[in-house]
């Protein structure tokens, strides 16, 4: 159990998104910055749209990037069916 509470005390979480100037080489308008940090790591990133848009997209890349940590990857535990021993005559 400790050892789950330790991954998620280093665990990636949103610093800011900021309304930004485009990137180098990019066009358009409506950037955003934003930095996401996992202890003393840090990720700068640069996105397209509204506010509301770019949050929701880097917690989307914040919560991956946990699981990922974590181990949950969205698996799916199969079962496969019992086979039927085949009949054999005497």
């Amino acid at each position: 159990m400790s050892d789950q509470c330790s991954l998620m005390d280093d665990a990636f979480q949103i610093v800011s998104v900021r309304p930004a100037k485009p990137p180098l080489a990019a066009q358009g308008l409506n950037w955003h910055c934003y930095v996401i940090a996992q202890g003393t790591n840090t990720i700068r990133g640069y996105r397209q749209g509204s506010l509301g848009l770019v949050t929701k997209a880097v917690e989307k890349i914040v919560t991956q990037l946990n699981d990922r940590r974590t181990g949950k990857r969205g698996r799916v535990h199969l079962v496969l069916p019992n086979r039927k021993k085949p009949d054999i005559a005497p």
